[in-house]
């Protein structure tokens, strides 16, 4: 299952005194479940860019506390610097990473501003996807006038805060205001040209960013520049939504490049971005020879980079995901320049826990070791869920052959559709493999809570019912998810390469085996619960599950002896 993982980037206005900005980011660093990726201070700005990421709820709390600090250790009267600004911390953006959409991005912002407003008493403007009002989307407006204006801005009736005081007090003198919204992740990318000249490299930035070049007479790099009637300048549209580019040369590399902000990785994701630049650099006899991202990348971008040129090629998208990171960074030459590692450069490789210890990455004689130790756990539940995955498994694998068979090229894409949902099936049952044992773990870990007074064993049998009850329904999970994948096996016994069709039958025996194991875990889980509805309607459920199995399971199989005694 997706982790919910959202990033952080509060910019403070303070960028020369590192004991102030330590100060603030040891404030992030309390919470538990995030993690500080970067602090960069700069000082002609007098400004402090820091990211961090963590589940969402987490992040906030973080947030807020940085935020709290920033305005005890800053004063903003003052503050002078390079760099706009109205406020201790002048801007919060968050930006949603993995398993969040943007609408539940923007109400976490809207969350934080009103804390921050109501707790704090400092006045914040809601932008982007947070914003209240249209006007206020663009942090532009929301900051003009800065922090010199701060006093008569949140006095008017137009731009009152979203929330925090409108009256310019004594505190706010000190604070000034602060926008926090929701927006997109910026990819910062560059793009090798064998090349050296910077003007070409211009050239060819002008024909994609979304701002494009300046519209003249005659020659489109010469020619006088057209105005309008009013006197404003005219433009030509690049051809790439929510871009910005320009060229120039890097002297360390000794090639020009086209450095792009990609703004709107849902109107333009960056394999997009890549391709149109390949194609209008051909078109003035330059090539690209690579790219270069630069910083950090959510990993959804190169999964969608790397399905993009599977389907390119008319080949399964139903991989392992190492697989699809490794076609995303080899069609775009990320490792052009240099070596890129993915487990240093996207945001949920750098974030997982490495210290936590995972059933599922012990090989497989470890964990048949493992589990048949003294140790209670893992159990039948979590062989179950791994026999469901085995199932899964086995059904993708005929999928991805069926996909490559010679001579059947105008189905790859059916395959690869069905390698897809394969693969999905897969790792959610891998989840649950771990799951089953932390569900238990769970139960462990309430029946050792304290019973000495009355609420004490009133809260620990509450504990104990809630666990019990997780652990009820996550093999009832596994079963759920073990039966969607008898669509996958039966389709690739029917349809698939029939030199195949006996694995395909062994993923429906699998995937029956799983479904018998956590039927029993569900019936012996249940009969702990004290809520005998609830009980019930789990058992039924699972009843149910396990009796369509059996006839889906024999189908399965017959189909398969026909087959193979032809």
């Amino acid at each position: 299952m997706t982790r919910r993982i959202i990033e952080c980037v509060p910019n403070f206005s303070e960028g020369r005194n590192m004991n102030v900005i330590n100060q603030i980011t040891e404030e992030i660093e309390k919470v538990e479940g995030v993690r500080l990726l970067n602090t960069d201070p700069g000082a002609a700005t007098n400004r402090t860019v820091v990211t961090f990421v963590g589940e969402p709820e987490m992040v906030v709390e973080a947030a807020f506390r940085a935020i709290k600090r920033a305005s005890e250790l800053i004063d903003m009267r003052q503050h002078h610097g390079e760099h706009p600004r109205m406020g201790a911390t002048d801007v919060c953006p968050l930006i949603p990473i993995s398993g969040i959409t943007m609408e539940e991005t923007a109400e976490y912002a809207r969350a934080l501003a009103k804390r921050v407003g109501e707790e704090l008493s400092i006045p914040v403007y809601c932008y982007e996807n947070a914003a209240f009002k249209e006007e206020r989307r663009n942090l532009a407006n929301c900051r003009a006038g800065e922090y010199e204006g701060v006093a008569k801005k949140i006095s008017d009736d137009i731009w009152r805060p979203d929330f925090g005081p409108a009256v310019y007090s004594e505190s706010v003198a000190r604070s000034g205001a602060t926008a926090i919204g929701a927006r997109d992740f910026l990819i910062a990318i560059n793009f090798n040209l064998n090349t050296t000249s910077t003007r070409r490299a211009n050239a060819i930035a002008f024909d994609v960013r979304e701002k494009g070049r300046k519209k003249r007479e005659g020659n489109p790099y010469t020619g006088k520049v057209v105005k309008d009637q009013n006197g404003e300048e005219l433009w030509i549209p690049g051809t790439l939504k929510g871009c910005k580019a320009i060229g120039w040369f890097i002297e360390e590399y000794g090639v020009a490049q086209v450095s792009m902000n990609v703004t709107d990785i849902a109107s333009t994701p960056v394999h997009i971005a890549f391709d149109e630049v390949v194609n209008k650099a051909a078109a003035r006899g330059i090539r690209v020879t690579g790219s270069e991202i630069v910083g950090l990348i959510p990993k959804r971008v190169l999964i969608e980079a790397g399905k993009y040129y599977l389907n390119k090629q008319q080949r399964s998208a139903g991989v392992s995901e190492g697989e699809i990171v490794k076609i995303a960074i080899k069609s775009m030459g990320l490792d052009d320049l240099k070596p890129f590692i993915p487990e240093e450069r996207v945001i949920e490789y750098l974030i997982e826990n490495k210290n936590e210890k995972r059933l599922v990455d012990l090989t497989c004689r470890a964990f048949a070791l493992e589990t048949a130790s003294e140790s209670p756990a893992p159990g039948g539940g979590s062989v179950s869920a791994l026999m469901g995955a085995f199932g899964a498994a086995l059904g993708t694998m005929v999928a991805n052959l069926s996909s490559h068979k010679a001579g059947w090229d105008d189905r790859w894409r059916y395959f690869s559709d069905y390698a897809e949902r394969g693969q999905s099936i897969m790792n959610e049952l891998l989840y649950l493999v771990d799951e089953d044992t932390n569900s238990f773990k769970k139960i462990m870990d309430a029946f050792s809570l304290p019973k000495g007074s009355e609420a004490e064993r009133e809260a620990r049998d509450a504990a104990i019912q809630d666990a019990t009850l997780y652990a009820t329904e996550i093999p009832l999970r596994t079963m759920q998810v073990s039966y969607s994948a008898f669509d996958l096996v039966e389709e690739m016994v029917k349809e698939g390469n029939p030199n195949s069709v006996s694995d395909a039958g062994v993923g429906a025996l699998a995937l029956r085996s799983a479904i018998f194991g956590a039927y029993m875990n569900v019936r012996i889980n249940s009969v702990d619960l004290k809520n005998r509805e609830t009980a019930s309607n789990l058992v039924r459920e699972a009843q149910s599950i396990f009796d369509k199995s059996v006839v889906r399971e024999k189908q399965i199989t017959d189909a398969v002896i026909q087959t193979i005694s032809r």
